[in-house]
Order: structure tokens, then sequence, then C-alpha cells
């Protein structure tokens, strides 16, 4: 696998499209709080695994958009209710992705001498960890009709269960739900059962969706959209995150 940069990156934050507004990342992070259990006859740290956490730190430039909605006007909000934040590490098919479902906790602005005026955002996690998986659309795909995508492959079979993240940027129809399918083989796809996200009929929109934590997924998966009523566009990104190893809670 060979080296890269952060180059040619996307930010999405509940169904908004908020890559062209951002400065920089300025932290990734989570996984287990470390208890400690050092007892008083042991010479260095014991340590286990706690509670799971995450965040997301970024700076956004200031877009202020009166009518239709910036950047500005989504963060200013202040949203008390969970912000779904998925951050792609390039946005090629397959590329590495990690999404967080977070507080947004502050929108804290920055001038400088120079004029530049930039805001901090700490999104910091609520119900789950961060969780990094693979892309199942080029960044933000845009389907016309109902199509399914192509494939990735994770190498082999798993049944420890798997989560995923939608966000929908636009929408323009009567209706599209957005679906996982895997297959043994690549050409043989099928329906995961629990692995649809809601059906969407507006936007901005985003949801997590999870597995049971013995579910099996196939070594190829792939993301499908279906329509009941018709769907003339739809903008949308999936990330979804196949677990190697048995977890205990998700």
């Amino acid at each position: 696998m060979a080296k890269t940069g952060g180059l040619g990156d996307n930010l999405y934050i509940a169904g908004f499209d908020a890559s062209g507004d951002i400065q920089q990342l300025g932290s990734i992070s989570g996984g287990p709080a470390l208890l400690n259990f050092t007892a008083i006859n042991k010479s260095a740290y014991e340590r286990q695994g706690g509670l799971r956490s995450g965040q997301i730190e970024y700076t956004a430039f200031f877009n202020h958009v009166a009518v239709t909605g910036g950047t500005h006007e989504k963060l200013a909000a202040l949203p008390t209710t969970d912000q779904i934040l998925t951050y792609c590490r390039g946005t090629t098919l397959g590329d590495p992705a990690a999404s967080l479902v977070s507080k947004q906790i502050n929108y804290d602005p920055t001038r400088g001498d120079d004029g530049m005026l930039t805001f901090g955002v700490s999104a910091q996690s609520n119900g789950y960890g961060i969780e990094w998986g693979r892309q199942l659309t080029a960044g933000l795909r845009t389907d016309t009709a109902a199509t399914n995508g192509t494939g990735i492959d994770t190498t082999a079979s798993a049944s420890f269960g798997g989560q995923a993240y939608l966000h929908v940027t636009a929408f323009t129809g009567t209706d599209v739900t957005v679906k996982i399918q895997d297959s043994a083989d690549n050409v043989s796809f099928a329906d995961v059962a629990g692995f649809a996200f809601t059906q969407v009929t507006a936007a901005p929109a985003s949801e997590r969706i999870a597995l049971g934590n013995t579910a099996t997924l196939r070594r190829y998966l792939r993301a499908v959209t279906v329509t009941t009523g018709g769907v003339t566009s739809v903008s949308f990104s999936v990330n979804v995150i196949k677990n190697e190893v048995a977890n205990v809670v998700f």
C-alpha cells in the first residue's frame, strides 16, 4: 500500500457537505478509557479498557449563506440533537472513512491580525465511539435512478456484525432507500438483513445502523438504491464498518 497525504478529503456533517469550508482537522481520536487496576504490589501500571469514546475536532471557514444556509448557519445553530459526522480520507471507492455519532459542543471564532477568520469546532461522541470503515461510495455518489453500486473487496467473510453510516446531501423525487448487499464472489449479491437505511424523502438526512454481534458479512460489499415512488436524483455517501473481531457493545 502506497503512503498518501491528506489531499482530496471530505467532511460530511448530518447530511451536509462541509468539505469546501473546512481548513483543517485537528483531531480524529477515540478508543476505550484507560482504567487503572494497579495493585500496591506492582511496580508498573496495570490497565484495562473502559467505555469507548471518540471525537472529531476541526477548523471551519466563515461561510454565511442567509437564504439557503451555509456552513455558518449549520454550525452556529449549536444543535442539541445528535450530529453524525463522516471524515473521508480520499474519495475513491473503498477509501477509509471515520464516522461518529456526536454532540457539537462549541463554535469558537478566531480572528487573526491578518484578517483570517476561522471557527474551532469539537464534536464529541454520544453513545458510540469513533468508527473507522471503508467507503461504499466514492465520496458523494449521485444516482438518478435505482442503481447497483460497485462492490469492494474486504478480503474475507466475517461473522462479527457491522455498522454503517449514511449521509444524504441532496434529493429530488418521491423516495429512495439505500441498502447494503454482500456477495461471496462479487457477482451474485443479496440484501443483508437489517442493513437497510430508513427510506429517504428529503435531504439533508443522516443515519447510523448496526447489525447484531454475530451477523455474517460476506467478502464483497456494495451500496444499492431502490425506490417505490421514483427518484430523480440523490447525492449520498455510505461508510461501512465490518467488524473483524467479536464486539461486546456497539
